[in-house]
């Protein structure tokens, strides 16, 4: 007598994907690496070392091929002239002329046309991006670009001095294992900042105010009609105790998720009744 068994398609595929992993033929989890400090940064260098470190990765590197803090998501368009760097005779990454968003760009619809990318980790930023600065960040311009995208990310940033990187290559190495067993959020972008000093802990925190503030412009040169005109950064504390950039001037690393969407969703029943119209 002859027994036949039908299983769902469902446990099929699960069945088969326990096979392919248990053989080693399982695709690995393919991450995109860039930031805004530039593919010469050592930061980047120690993040997709420490990335590296985890089974089953694919680790590519696309990051501007020099320094373009505060670019935000901003774009030059245009060509892209593109370099393939190597580090100690062995290759490296893509050093892309252009900002953070165009090297993330460049990196998901160009290097993983084929073989698509489970994740954009974008980072080490050398200086904090938390609260509002993070609208001015590229670090984090790099990331929602790849949200843009379709691709779930994660920004990182540490303190500029008395940090220890090891810290935050080890939180971010925490958070995509997790993403790696667990899969990723949709169309939001983990934030993780690390201040420098004796940390207390890790605090998961909503975007606060920001740390920095302009200071007014100072006239410096004035050559015809043509002057020019300087302004500067001063510090700020936070007064929320329930933000991100509190707990982070306060000793903590910070974890924060970031939407693209900006809509200010309780307003919008109220414009409704402002009677606004065409003519």
């Amino acid at each position: 007598m002859r027994l036949s068994f039908k299983l769902p398609f469902h446990l099929l595929a699960f069945s088969a994907g326990l096979l392919a992993s248990a053989m080693g033929f399982a695709d690995p989890y393919r991450i995109l690496i860039s930031n805004d400090d530039g593919i010469n940064s050592p930061l980047i260098h120690a993040l997709r070392d420490g990335l590296a470190t985890l089974d089953d990765v694919e680790i590519v590197v696309s990051a501007p091929d020099a320094n373009k803090s505060g670019s935000s998501q901003s774009t030059d368009g245009g060509a892209r002239t593109v370099e393939r760097i190597f580090t100690n005779g062995e290759f490296f990454g893509y050093a892309v002329d252009g900002r953070p968003a165009d090297a993330v760009r460049f990196g998901l619809l160009h290097l993983g046309k084929d073989e698509p990318f489970d994740l954009v980790v974008s980072g080490i930023n050398q200086g904090a991006n938390v609260g509002d600065v993070s609208h001015l960040s590229g670090t984090v311009g790099a990331a929602m670009e790849a949200i843009y995208q379709g691709v779930p990310a994660i920004a990182v940033s540490q303190d500029t001095a008395n940090v220890d990187t090891s810290v935050t290559v080890n939180l971010t190495r925490q958070l995509v294992a997790k993403y790696q067993r667990e899969g990723a959020p949709e169309g939001v972008v983990i934030s993780i900042n690390v201040p420098g000093g004796e940390l207390k802990g890790v605090a998961v925190r909503p975007m606060g105010e920001s740390y920095l503030k302009f200071s007014p412009y100072e006239l410096t040169r004035t050559n015809g009609e043509v002057s020019e005109f300087e302004a500067s950064y001063v510090g700020n504390r936070a007064l929320d105790s329930t933000s991100d950039t509190y707990a982070y001037q306060n000793g903590y690393a910070t974890i924060t998720p970031l939407k693209f969407d900006w809509t200010a969703h309780e307003m919008l029943s109220e414009i409704e009744t402002w009677g606004l119209a065409i003519d």
